[in-house]
């Protein structure tokens, strides 16, 4: 009789209830970000990971503004309801609903439909009646873009003493977790994950909102303390099978995470290729993400180069991008001798951009037409010599 292996134990249906052993800020002062660096005790769960994989975060929402629903409701938050997104087989109370399992964000056209049916005022009538009227689409969307539900049922106080908890779940979807690319390598920290996770705060509509998982972890999550739900997703992202080959590196401000792990762990294997890092964000003095490490694995000869991109510390805004550029015969002579390309951070801009860039030296330098560039690159795709972990 074969038993069955812990790891299968915990998955996204089942994550494992980790501990955060460390939670520490990596900008320096004066960053106008908050960039953190959570390190995820593992220990005891049996999952393991291979660079190159991300770990899901199951969060839960703010207990302030969970209280602040319930008030406007005006329940006591133990009502049993039942989620339809949540496929239950039994009811469970509305102050666990909203707490850890429906998302308290993204607001539909079907939340203002509920409380246009139960004002009884007619001025949040008629409000409501133009933000719903057909030719008002893009001011409903806008409208939405700015508020969650507890903004909804604070400006119409008539609407909202007609719905009943039960209607409002009803409204919400399932609070997802969120996938982070995992910062460390498991040949290095064996019973831990590291993140690299900028923390959202902004505000709108008059109110402070905040990102739900990136805050979890920075606020509500104590170190050492807060069970932290878990999961390991796996990834086809990851340095080169080949310890020989060469690794190019692209992964500005967060984007750095799975690059932290490579490097980890082709020094771990005592792999003989190099790893050149492409790193940019706003300030060197304040946002030099893990600056001692890559120093240290720059000494150390783990990292051959290392290209930096300030976009805030001259007058003229440079991204990683133009450093490829600047350095396209070299780039261009790793990338013919067979080294692989990769790319990790924001798809809608840099990612773009990146790809442009690869597209037009490859051209230049190996004196290609574009469609010749565009096939060399469809090549290295295939080989899976160019991989890209974007979001």
């Amino acid at each position: 009789m074969t038993s069955t292996p812990v790891a299968s134990l915990y998955n996204k249906d089942n994550p494992f209830p980790a501990k955060i052993s460390e939670n520490r800020l990596l900008g320096k002062p004066g960053s106008g970000k908050e960039t953190r660096h959570f390190a995820i005790n593992l220990e005891g769960s049996g999952l393991t990971y291979k660079a190159g994989d991300s770990i899901g975060v199951q969060p839960t929402n703010r207990p302030g503004e969970v209280a602040e629903i319930i008030q406007l409701l005006g329940a006591s938050g133990d009502e049993p309801v039942l989620p339809a997104m949540l496929k239950l087989a039994q009811p469970i109370g509305l102050r666990e609903a909203l707490s850890a399992r429906l998302s308290l964000a993204g607001p539909t056209r079907r939340a203002l439909e509920l409380l246009q049916a139960k004002t009884t005022d007619a001025a949040e009538r008629a409000r409501l009646a133009a933000l719903l009227a057909p030719e008002a689409r893009e001011a409903l969307q806008a409208f939405l873009d700015e508020r969650a539900y507890v903004d909804l049922l604070a400006e119409f106080p008539s609407g909202r003493a007609g719905v009943t908890p039960q209607e409002l779940v009803g409204l919400m979807r399932k609070l997802m977790p969120r996938l982070y690319s995992i910062a460390s390598s498991p040949k290095a920290f064996p019973q831990e994950a590291h993140l690299t996770v900028a923390i959202l705060r902004y505000r709108s509509n008059g109110r402070d909102r905040v990102g739900v998982c990136s805050t979890f972890l920075a606020d509500r999550a104590a170190v050492r303390t807060t069970p932290v739900p878990v999961f390991i997703s796996g990834s086809h992202f990851g340095p080169p099978a080949d310890p020989a080959a060469d690794a190019i590196m692209v992964g500005p401000g967060t984007g750095v995470a799975p690059f932290r792990a490579f490097v980890q762990e082709r020094a771990a294997a005592g792999a003989s290729g190099r790893n050149w890092l492409f790193f940019g964000d706003r300030n060197k003095a304040s946002d030099f993400l893990y600056e001692e490490e890559w120093a240290g694995h720059l000494a150390g000869g783990r990292l051959a180069r290392l290209d930096l991109a300030w976009s805030r510390d001259q007058e003229r805004k440079i991204y990683v991008q133009d450093r490829m550029r600047e350095n396209a015969a070299e780039l261009w002579a790793w990338i013919r001798n067979g080294a692989h390309f990769y790319v990790c951070g924001d798809a809608k801009r840099m990612a773009k951009d990146v790809d442009a860039a690869l597209h037009e030296i490859i051209a230049r330098q190996g004196g290609m037409d574009a469609a010749a560039s565009a096939d060399y690159v469809k090549a290295m795709k295939k080989d899976k010599r160019y991989q890209r972990d974007v979001y």
